[in-house]
């Protein structure tokens, strides 16, 4: 397996590196920054599995944003992956909301 991850934020995509050759237990430890309000209450990790015709949907993540939002940092956590509504693995995520106009000098 060839995974790597769609992160959606309501209309907002971005997509992670394919960890190549890393099967079922990748690390992709990448950061990704989108622009969202309180009104967003969830963020959607989409598990795909590159291939030359066609990818494959593994599974997804709905991480509630309601506690980073009040918390402003929520660790590693990890999140349960389902497919039609079964379980197919975990998936860790550690999550930081900065408001608007602050601008921490860790982002690279």
């Amino acid at each position: 397996m060839d995974p790597y991850a769609l992160i959606i934020c309501r209309t907002q995509e971005q997509r992670s590196s394919v960890a190549s050759g890393k099967g079922t237990d990748p690390d992709w430890n990448e950061t990704f920054v989108f622009s969202t309000s309180d009104d967003v209450s969830e963020l959607i990790i989409k598990l795909m599995d590159s291939d030359v015709d066609s990818d494959d949907f593994v599974g997804e993540a709905s991480i509630p944003l309601e506690a980073v939002y009040v918390e402003g940092n929520i660790p590693t956590t990890v999140y349960n992956v389902v497919k039609d509504g079964e379980y197919r693995g975990e998936i860790k995520i550690g999550l930081t909301f900065n408001p608007e106009g602050h601008r921490p000098d860790e982002y690279s």
